[in-house]
C-alpha cells in the first residue's frame, strides 16, 4: 500500500510554459512555489513558437495602431479594453525578458550602435516584433527554465499530471490545492497551495492533425470546467494551412514564407486548384488555403495536398530553406525535385477558461494564464505575435495581485488522501487507445475547418457515449498518463461543440456552411458549468 504523500506551498504552477515560468520567476522572492511539468520541463507550446513577441519599439508605430491591428485580425470578437491592456504593457514584459538575457537578434542602428531587429508579420501595420532567428520560443524557455532551476524557492516537479482541483468543503468557491499523479511513482498525491495557476496550454491534442506538443490536451480547460469555472470562445481553433504529412514527421510545420517565395498547392495530378478559390491563389490569408485544402481533401476523399516549389532552382531552395530541406531528405522527400505532401493542422486554441485582468478565474484563489485562459485579447483569431505576449503580460498582473494577497491568514482544512482502495490496474489498455483515435478523428471530420449543423450533431453524439465509456473506465481503473489526457480531451471536444453549435454565424476561425454570413452584432460564446 502506497503511503499518503502530501506537499505544501505558496503557490501551485501547473504547467512550464511562458506563462507558468514568468509568473513564477516575478514571485519567487516572496514565496515557495511548486511548479508542474507534465513531462521534461521544456516540452511545451512555447519551445515550439517559430514566430516573435509584438511590442512597439519603433518610434513611427503606436500602441493604438497595435490595438488596431489586434481588433481587426480579431474579426469583431476582441474585447478592445483587453487588446489595450496587453499592448500597453506589451513593451515592460519584453524588456523584463529581456533583463533575463533572452537573446533577440539586433542590428546597427544608422548612429553605429545597436537596436533590435524587428521584423513584421501576418496582420500588422508595422515592424514590431522582437525575436529569436525563427526559434523565439525556445530562446525564451531556455533562458526561463535556467534561471528557474537557479532559483532557491521555485521546486520543479517533472513528469507530474494534474488531476483534478481540490475544492474547500466550507467555501465552495475556493480552492485548495490539486491531486497530482506522479508519473515516476505512478502514484497519486496532494498539494496544498495558498494559490493555484493553471498555465496547462491548449487543447489542439483534441485534432488528429495538430502542430502541437503530446502535452497540449486541453488540462487545464476541463479541470476548471469540471471545478465550476466558466469557459468562452472554444469553437475558434486556429488551423495552420501546411503541416508534413508523414507518419513520421509528427508536427512538423511547412512554412508559410515558402508559398510566399512561389510554392504551388497541387492535386497528386500535378494540377493548381488555390485560383479557383482567391484570386490571390496560394497567397491568400491563412484561414482561406487552410478552408481549401480541407475542401479538396474531402471533396476527393484524399489523405492530403502537395506543395511545390521545385520549379526554383535546387540552390535558391537549400539556401532559404535549409531546415524544411533537410527534414524532408531525411524522409526520403527532396523539395528541390518533387512536392511536399501537407495537410492542415490545429495550431492554437482562441478560447479557454473566463479569467480578469488579474489573471482571476471564476474561484478564489485560482488564476489562469496563456493559452488556456480567454482574456478577450484573440477575439475570433489569434494574430501573430500576440500570444507569447499574453503569457507574459497576464503573467505579471497575476504575479501582482497574488503577492498583495500572500500576507491574508488563511486557515487550513483537512484535504482527503487519494482514495484507491476501489479500482484496480487497468486489463485492457487498447480502450483507451482506441477512444482516443476515435475522438481525433470525428473531431478532425466534422468539427474542423469547415462544419455544418449536421456534422456537429454527429460529433456530439459519438460524445456523449465516448463520456460514458471513459468515465466508467476512470471510475473502476487506476489512473494513468493516457486515461487522464484522453479524460480531459473529451471535456474539451464537448466545449468546443457546444460553442460551435451556439454561434449561429460565420467569423474568423469558425466557419458554418449552414450558416455563411455574418451577424450585426457578435458577442463571446460563454459556457457556464
Amino acid at each position: 500500500m502506497n503511503q499518503a504523500v502530501e506537499h505544501h506551498c505558496d503557490l501551485l504552477i501547473i504547467g512550464s510554459g511562458a506563462a507558468g515560468l514568468s509568473l513564477a520567476l516575478k514571485l519567487a522572492n516572496h514565496c515557495q512555489i511548486i511548479v508542474l511539468s507534465k513531462g521534461p520541463v521544456a516540452e511545451g507550446s512555447t519551445m515550439y513558437a517559430q514566430g516573435g513577441i509584438a511590442a512597439v519599439f519603433d518610434e513611427d508605430d503606436s500602441i493604438d495602431s497595435h490595438v488596431q491591428d489586434t481588433m481587426e485580425a480579431g474579426a469583431g470578437l476582441c474585447e478592445k479594453a483587453a487588446v489595450e491592456f496587453t499592448a500597453s504593457n506589451a513593451k515592460k514584459a519584453l524588456e523584463w525578458l529581456i533583463n533575463f538575457g533572452v537573446p533577440f537578434d539586433q542590428e546597427r542602428d544608422p548612429h553605429g550602435g545597436s537596436r533590435f531587429h524587428l521584423t513584421r508579420e501576418g496582420g500588422h501595420s508595422h515592424r514590431r516584433i522582437l525575436h529569436a532567428a525563427d526559434a523565439t520560443g525556445a530562446a525564451v524557455q531556455t533562458t526561463l527554465v535556467d534561471a528557474v532551476r537557479q532559483h532557491p524557492n521555485i521546486h520543479l516537479f517533472e513528469r507530474y499530471n494534474a488531476v483534478d482541483l481540490i475544492k474547500s468543503r466550507q467555501h465552495k468557491k475556493k480552492v485548495l490545492g490539486a491531486y497530482v499523479w506522479n508519473r515516476n511513482r505512478e502514484h497519486v498525491e496532494v498539494i496544498r497551495s495558498r494559490f493555484v495557476a493553471l498555465a496547462t496550454g491548449g487543447a489542439s491534442k483534441v485534432y488528429q492533425y495538430t502542430s502541437n506538443p503530446d502535452v497540449s490536451s486541453g488540462d487545464g480547460i476541463a479541470m476548471a470546467w469540471r471545478a465550476g469555472c466558466r469557459v468562452a470562445n472554444m469553437e475558434f481553433n486556429q488551423f495552420h494551412p501546411t503541416c508534413l504529412y508523414h507518419p513520421q514527421a509528427r508536427n512538423f510545420l511547412i512554412t508559410e514564407a515558402l508559398r510566399g517565395e512561389g510554392a504551388y498547392l497541387k492535386h497528386a495530378d500535378g494540377t493548381r486548384f488555390m485560383p479557383k478559390f482567391d484570386e490571390r491563389a496560394e497567397l491568400a490569408p491563412r484561414d482561406i488555403v487552410a478552408r481549401a485544402i480541407d475542401y479538396e481533401m474531402k471533396r476527393l476523399g484524399a489523405d492530403c495536398m502537395y506543395l511545390d516549389i521545385s520549379h526554383k532552382s535546387a540552390d535558391f531552395i537549400v539556401k532559404h530553406f535549409p531546415t524544411i530541406y533537410r527534414k524532408c531528405r531525411s524522409l526520403g522527400i527532396d523539395i528541390t525535385r518533387e512536392p511536399i505532401p501537407v495537410v492542415p493542422a490545429a495550431h492554437y486554441s482562441c478560447g479557454g477558461v473566463m479569467t480578469d485582468f488579474n489573471a482571476c478565474t471564476d474561484l478564489d484563489n485560482l488564476y489562469a494564464i496563456g493559452e488556456v485562459a480567454y482574456t478577450g485579447l484573440h477575439g475570433a483569431n489569434r494574430m501573430a505575435s500576440n500570444s507569447l505576449l499574453e503569457c507574459v503580460v497576464f503573467a505579471h498582473a497575476a504575479a501582482e495581485h497574488i503577492q498583495s494577497r500572500l500576507t491574508q491568514d488563511e486557515r487550513e482544512e483537512n484535504i482527503a488522501p487519494w482514495d484507491e482502495s476501489k479500482v484496480g490496474n487497468s486489463d485492457e489498455e487498447v480502450v483507451i487507445q482506441h477512444n482516443w483515435h476515435e475522438l481525433r478523428l470525428f473531431m478532425w471530420d466534422y468539427v474542423g475547418i469547415v462544419r455544418t449543423n449536421k456534422r456537429l450533431e454527429r460529433a456530439m453524439r459519438r460524445i456523449e457515449l465516448l463520456k460514458q465509456e471513459i468515465q466508467e473506465y476512470y471510475a473502476n481503473f487506476r489512473v494513468s498518463n493516457n486515461l487522464l489526457e484522453l479524460r480531459n480531451l473529451v471535456t474539451v471536444a464537448e466545449l468546443i461543440v457546444r460553442c460551435a453549435m451556439e454561434r449561429k454565424e460565420s467569423r474568423g476561425l469558425h466557419y458554418n456552411l449552414d450558416y455563411p454570413e455574418q451577424v450585426d452584432n457578435p458577442t463571446p460564446t460563454i459556457l457556464t458549468p
